[in-house]
């Protein structure tokens, strides 16, 4: 009986909607990329009964109440109206996570302006961030998009992008949770980036980290040439975390915690200004934040010697080589100068502010 009652107000909803989508889509084909195969879950037959039954599922894993929009956007396949969005014309740097999960979906760097009316990516933040699924629905061959990790519809891609991807992610923004880089980005240099990156990538909280370069005088370094010391540059991490779990002073204190900040331009058997411990901060925030960890460190003399830490504004952070991304987890015998197995344990109650 529950059955045929759902069956009975799916294809109510079908009926009631199908006239009014049809005249808004028909005369603006642009409009009606997003708009029709957006509300397949209620206008596009019964199939979707059995993801719209699985909303309420999605929703538990929600951080907050969800609004009327997301709701019906993530968990009904909804469209947002074009132009009058949160993201549509917003380019702060930062990032843009999933609206019920809380995973990483896109990044500032890889928005661009397409006046579609809608937030448009180049591409996800990682491979594995979203899915795509064929769309035919209201006679057109298009791509819908869905999150990996809630499995709320996002929106659609198409191969009208620019160079040299070619592809436009043109995603809701009732889908997205917005965060920005001065709350939820931060970069460390504490001597070989790759015991670095392991660590705070099994931090709780933590949503991506990135080895790479920063602080020096080139605007083309690699590996060969950081580590010739003549650009200035230290290895360093970009880390991305939601602020909701876990905050950057707790991220400052695990990083005084994994490494030896009194030892100039050297960490362990690596010698070089590529290695010296530096914190690039973003905004007068974090500057505060770390100066403030340095002087209470300093004063209950967890370290013998003074801490020589630099703290500079964070400048262009230049990605390394694919080959030192993961490399621990590529190559877990590797050479590392950092406690990983830290990283799931408390803080020591010394390094916490």
């Amino acid at each position: 009986m529950r059955i045929m009652l759902d069956f009975i107000e799916v294809w109510g909803k079908v009926w009631r909607s199908l006239s009014l989508v049809a005249l808004i889509c028909a005369p603006f084909p642009i409009l009606g990329c997003n708009l029709a195969g957006g509300s397949r879950a209620i206008l596009g037959g019964l199939q979707k009964e059995v993801e719209v039954s699985h909303g309420n599922e999605r929703e538990q894993l929600a951080q907050r109440p969800l609004s009327a929009m997301t709701k019906s956007v993530m968990l009904e396949n909804g469209t947002e109206p074009p132009f009058n969005n949160a993201y549509w014309n917003h380019f702060e740097k930062g990032f843009y996570l999933d609206a019920i999960s809380g995973a990483l979906l896109f990044t500032s760097a890889d928005k661009f302006p397409s006046k579609s009316g809608w937030p448009s990516f180049t591409k996800p933040a990682n491979a594995g961030a979203v899915q795509e699924k064929p769309d035919d629905s209201f006679g057109m061959q298009r791509t819908e998009i869905r999150s990996t990790s809630s499995g709320g519809h996002l929106g659609h891609v198409f191969d009208d992008g620019p160079a040299p991807g070619g592809l436009r992610y043109c995603i809701n923004s009732a889908a997205l949770r917005f965060v920005p880089a001065s709350e939820g980005m931060a970069y460390f240099a504490g001597g070989c980036f790759w015991g670095v990156e392991e660590y705070f990538r099994q931090v709780q909280g933590v949503l991506q980290v990135t080895s790479g370069y920063m602080g020096g005088h080139t605007d083309d370094p690699d590996y060969r040439k950081v580590c010739s010391g003549e650009t200035g540059h230290a290895e360093t991490v970009r880390i991305l975390f939601d602020p909701e779990l876990v905050t950057y002073k707790e991220l400052l204190s695990r990083f005084f915690s994994i490494h030896d900040p009194t030892t100039l331009n050297r960490q362990g058997a690596d010698i070089g200004s590529q290695y010296r411990s530096a914190i690039f901060y973003i905004g007068d925030e974090q500057l505060e934040d770390a100066k403030d960890l340095i002087y209470i460190l300093g004063k209950r003399k967890v370290f013998t010697d003074p801490i020589v830490t630099k703290l500079e504004p964070a400048g262009q952070f230049f990605e390394a080589e694919a080959y030192h991304q993961r490399y621990l987890q590529r190559n877990p015998l590797g050479y590392c100068h950092v406690n990983i197995g830290k990283a799931k344990k408390p803080i020591d109650p010394e390094f916490v502010d």
